[in-house]
């Protein structure tokens, strides 16, 4: 077959605030072939994506994304690989075009899952899901009663691991972060998992990260999650050395196979996260938790959009029994939900699942999605390149 049509969507909550909370707007891929449907979703900025998908040509390293893909033969695995590389190529120093393309890909796994009738993960080549114990991921309260209260809702909802992170932490002193810490520990129990996202607050000051390891020693946190930006090695390394030992997590700013493997090399990280609508879509993602199988660190999904984005984001690891736990974002905006007509819940033991239906195992509303659509049109000395499509 050949791919007759990628179309993007943006959508958008009607007041956007300046949280770390990325379910307030997305971008959904639609790829069309053979009469075919496939979707998925960015996680990036979506009008920059949508740029990079549109954008003229610069030169001939910096072609954009949709120019790599009309036309082109999308059969099988090896043909998802092969486009990757084109655009790895043509599109080298257009910085946004791996997350633009992260989108396309996943929407490609799903169509080539349809096409065969069989799930994503199957074409991955695991034989069986095992299913993953799901930890509640939402933010930090404005003041630890907040905290205190958020962890208490997510304990009686069932969850018996949660991950608090962004909003104040790491912003005014290690002692204020202490108190939301413990707010935390005690609202969850003391038999919950906790865990806990700095949201690179500190840059690559492994001090000021450091004054915070005896309070999260304190909280029994299982981890520190981005501490640094996401290329500063050397910082996530000299942390991972420090006294007391805190483990570790990050990856999800990796936008390439490599820059993850970087993070557990030169990092000393415990735990690598990986996004799959940043780092190039599903099989890279899959590419990394096999690395980090040989390297003894434990794989872990980032989502924090919509349960599209979800479904995606456990196919790289579904079949890895080691790898058991994974992040579900439990506070959501509601454009998140209403992207999809089914979700992934929880069973009564916290675990997910992925299903045995073809593709991403997810299906797209359009009904409830249509509201929050936005209309983009881009147009450069006269010519419209993109308008958006109809839904």
């Amino acid at each position: 077959m050949r791919i007759d049509a990628v179309d993007l969507f943006y959508a958008r909550m009607p007041i956007v605030e300046d949280i770390g909370d990325g379910s307030q707007d997305a971008l959904l891929v639609r790829v069309t072939a053979g009469g075919i449907v496939g979707w998925g979703e960015c996680e990036a900025s979506p009008l920059t994506s949508i740029a990079a998908f549109v954008a003229p040509m610069s030169h001939t390293a910096c072609k954009p994304v949709g120019y790599n893909l009309l036309g082109q033969t999308i059969d099988s695995a090896q043909d998802i690989a092969r486009l990757s590389d084109l655009i790895l190529f043509n599109s080298m120093d257009l910085l946004q075009a791996p997350h633009t393309w992260s989108g396309v890909e996943m929407a490609l796994w799903d169509l080539l899952g349809k096409m065969y009738e069989t799930p994503v993960w199957r074409l991955l080549g695991f034989d069986r899901v095992h299913p993953k114990r799901a930890y509640a991921s939402t933010l930090f309260g404005q003041v630890p009663k907040e905290t205190f209260d958020l962890a208490q809702n997510i304990r009686n909802q069932g969850f018996m691991a949660a991950k608090f992170g962004w909003g104040g932490f790491g912003t005014v002193s290690a002692a204020e972060d202490r108190l939301h810490l413990v707010a935390a520990r005690e609202g969850l129990g003391s038999d919950a998992t906790l865990l806990v996202d700095a949201g690179q607050i500190w840059g690559n000051d492994v001090d000021a990260a450091a004054l915070r390891l005896d309070a999260l020693n304190e909280v029994r946190a299982a981890w520190l999650e981005e501490p640094f930006i996401g290329s500063g090695f050397a910082a996530y390394m000299a942390l991972s050395q420090k006294q007391p030992k805190v483990p570790l997590a990050g990856g999800e700013a990796s936008h390439s196979f490599e820059m993850a493997c970087h993070l557990i090399d030169y990092g000393g990280v415990a735990f690598i996260q990986i996004d799959c609508g940043r780092i190039g879509g599903i099989a890279p993602a899959k590419k990394v938790a096999d690395y980090a199988r040989q390297k003894g660190v434990a794989y872990v999904n980032h989502t924090f959009t919509s349960h599209l984005a979800l479904a995606a984001s456990l196919q790289p690891y579904a079949g890895y029994a080691e790898f058991d736990i994974c992040e579900y974002p439990v506070r959501p905006k509601q454009l998140a939900l209403d992207i999809t007509r089914n979700w992934l819940t929880p069973d009564d033991d916290g675990l997910i699942a992925l299903p045995e239906a073809p593709g991403l195992g997810i299906e797209v509303a359009p009904e409830t999605l249509a509201p929050y659509l936005q209309e983009v049109v881009v147009s450069v000395g006269g010519e419209t390149l993109f308008r958006s499509p109809v839904l």
